[in-house]
């Protein structure tokens, strides 16, 4: 287990967090109460290790912390926008690297192929090359199955990644990590552990906002990658949930009564759906085939 994780066990804003990871030969990876946990208490939060706002919003929401613009105000630098001069800070490094860099072939490659995942690779490699994170900062999560048409696909977005990044002078940076296997085992833990950023509308304003981006199929500010709540697993009748209620920063809650010893599992995915439906999502994009009590009844 890494130091960061058991940091993350080990102290929380009022004390020990009420959870324990546990690695299983069934799952590989659990989550487990170590006592009882009362429906909607809070279990902990988590700051994202990796975010990246919606391409269709990259001017309406926190190029850092995914926070949404507001009427008016607000700090912009490059075409970006940031909400208040400690997320420009923070995101100051990597971010020169990224508005210095010309990515339309990548954005061409991407929007042909309804692609966003590629751009979180893109965000993480400039955040390598300005010393933010280090290049094995995910190795931990778990990798999703690839087939081999899955990684044509990214041998293709690596070259126009790493054209783009020595084009624009960043050769003897890349040398220390930025190789073709590289992006694929970190595109392989993106596709997986990433989760859809859609944040509690704060107004009526934002909630007619969210609506309309509904209906486009776009109701997300973005997404991000997490340390500790990529290692819950997934019940399509959950009994924890994550919210965003401002940014990027997540809040798990329990949804119900939590007894000592139980697991805490996540849905993955729209538990509103019938079970084909979810079996189906859930086999392609995770490369598991759920077995449930729901799913096993059939509901």
């Amino acid at each position: 287990m890494s130091l960061l994780l058991r940091r993350l066990l080990s102290t929380a804003a009022h004390g020990p967090l009420p959870i324990r990871v546990a690695f299983t030969d069934s799952a590989g990876r659990g989550v487990f109460a170590t006592r009882p946990i009362a429906a909607g208490e809070a279990l902990h939060s988590a700051q994202p290790l990796l975010s990246h706002p919606s391409r269709a919003l990259l001017h309406e929401v926190c190029y850092s912390c995914l926070r949404r613009k507001p009427g008016k105000g607000g700090h912009s630098s490059g075409g970006c926008y940031f909400c208040s001069d400690a997320c420009r800070e923070h995101a100051k490094g990597f971010h020169g690297i990224e508005k210095n860099s010309d990515w339309s072939l990548l954005d061409d490659h991407c929007s042909l192929r309804g692609l966003k995942y590629p751009y979180m690779v893109k965000r993480l490699a400039c955040m390598v090359i300005s010393g933010a994170v280090g290049a094995d900062c995910l190795d931990i999560l778990q990798p999703a199955r690839l087939h081999q048409g899955m990684i044509s696909e990214m041998e293709e977005e690596f070259e126009l990644l790493d054209s783009t990044f020595r084009k624009a002078g960043f050769q003897e940076e890349l040398a220390a990590f930025f190789t073709k296997q590289w992006y694929i085992n970190v595109l392989a833990r993106i596709r997986v552990n990433a989760f859809r950023i859609e944040l509690v509308a704060s107004s009526y304003e934002d909630l007619l906002s969210s609506a309309i981006a509904s209906v486009s199929c776009d109701a997300s500010v973005g997404n991000a990658v997490y340390m500790l709540p990529s290692f819950y697993n997934h019940d399509c009748d959950p009994n924890t949930h994550i919210v965003w209620m401002q940014n990027a920063d997540a809040k798990l809650k329990t949804l119900r009564d939590i007894d000592e010893g139980e697991e805490l599992r996540i849905c993955y995915i729209d538990a509103s759906m019938d079970v084909n439906a979810r079996q189906k999502i859930l086999a392609e994009g995770f490369g598991f085939e759920c077995r449930c009590l729901r799913c096993l009844s059939g509901d």
